[in-house]
């Protein structure tokens, strides 16, 4: 069931959780002691811009239990908006610090890599990382998603008893092999690092921690690994066409239109349920101050198991929790085959779900007219 009560905020059409490092330190070793099923993902301006021309690849991150922003990019992208994303948390980063706490050794299972990668990193890290015990490893090769399925691959997974599935396959592949075999395998954490094997077996080497703030780490990895430069390039290509169509725009946006305190109190959802599907009739102004109770409304909806449609004529403001709350309900929507219909909501709310990039929340809905104009009025 998805936890519509996790800090998440929508960024150029991605949910991002508002957790620093210590917090996803927390929440990957709570989900491993209790043995709650947790998927990570680690979304950096790659995952953000493939996830713009791939639906599966994004639907695999917003699927996700946690979303953590891996890139400083992201994290000047959200400051920018006023999104309380303070810290960079990446995903290698969160593994090395998995691995310092001694007091309860987290259980790895290596799956990906290149042949004898994943083999060199279960050994080293055996050795160097206290908190975390390699207690298996597999490099498939380069089939398909399905071929790298079988039922042997993931028995033996499971056999390991490992707390943590490590997936390194690249992000569109590694993404999608999770979202295809995560309700078979029995550890509870997943994510796709694709660069951890890399940097535990010593075959790419980890930029300096100043380039690393900096934000210029992919300055470094362009060193370590050339091939690569087409790819960054492609992506800073794909990030100023975004700032000059919606980032930009909407930080202007956010300077001229502020909701009213009158408005933030007049919030309010009213849920009817019909035969075939669940009626949700919004009003007022949403955002992160008073989205409480819309928390617990979504919640109720997806209980009915049917259909929602979202009746947003009397919404007069939205911001991006407002958006990030709605990927979560898109997402268990899309996932159990059911349909997530938001209706004649006004213009202010209509440009903040295209400046977050978010218009496949309403695809096959009345609420695209034209396409949006970069207009920052």
């Amino acid at each position: 069931m998805v936890d519509f009560h996790r800090d998440v905020y929508c960024l150029l059409g991605l949910p991002f959780d508002a957790v620093d490092m210590a917090g996803a330190v927390r929440c990957v070793r709570e989900a491993a002691l209790q043995r709650v099923p947790c998927f990570l993902s680690t979304p950096n301006l790659n995952f953000l811009i493939g996830c713009r021309a791939d639906s599966e690849f994004r639907d695999s991150v917003i699927n996700s239990d946690v979303s953590i922003a891996d890139g400083m990019p992201l994290v000047w992208l959200a400051r920018l908006l006023g999104i309380p994303i303070r810290q960079r948390v990446a995903g290698s980063d969160l593994f090395e610090q998995l691995g310092k706490d001694s007091t309860a050794p987290m259980k790895v299972y290596f799956f990906g890599g290149m042949a004898g990668v994943a083999a060199t990193a279960c050994a080293r890290l055996n050795e160097v990382a206290p908190g975390l015990a390699c207690v298996g490893f597999e490099s498939p090769g380069f089939g398909s998603v399905a071929a790298m399925s079988g039922d042997e691959t993931i028995a033996k997974i499971n056999a390991s008893g490992a707390d943590f599935l490590v997936v390194s396959l690249g992000a569109k592949k590694g993404q999608a092999w999770i979202e295809h075999n995560r309700a078979r395998i029995t550890a509870p954490v997943i994510s796709h690092l694709g660069a951890v094997l890399n940097f535990i077996a010593g075959t790419v080497n980890r930029a300096p921690a100043l380039l690393q703030k900096s934000g210029l780490e992919w300055l470094w990895r362009i060193k370590e690994e050339p091939a690569l430069w087409r790819r960054y390039f492609g992506d800073g290509v794909a990030l100023l066409q975004l700032l000059t169509t919606r980032v930009i725009p909407y930080a202007w946006f956010l300077q001229r239109h502020r909701p009213h305190a009158d408005e933030l109190a007049m919030a309010s959802a009213e849920t009817t349920e019909e035969s075939h599907r669940c009626v949700v009739v919004l009003r007022g102004a949403w955002t992160q101050q008073n989205i409480g109770p819309l928390r617990d409304c979504f919640a109720s909806a997806v209980l009915t198991g049917k259909d929602v449609r979202l009746e947003m004529g009397a919404v007069t403001y939205v911001d991006s929790a407002f958006i990030g709350l709605l990927t979560l309900l898109h997402g268990h929507q899309t996932q159990h085959h059911r349909q997530l219909l938001i209706v004649s909501p006004q213009e202010p709310v209509r440009r903040v779900i295209r400046y977050c990039c978010a218009e496949y929340l309403c695809m096959g809905t009345e609420f695209l007219e034209s396409e949006l104009s970069g207009d920052p009025a």
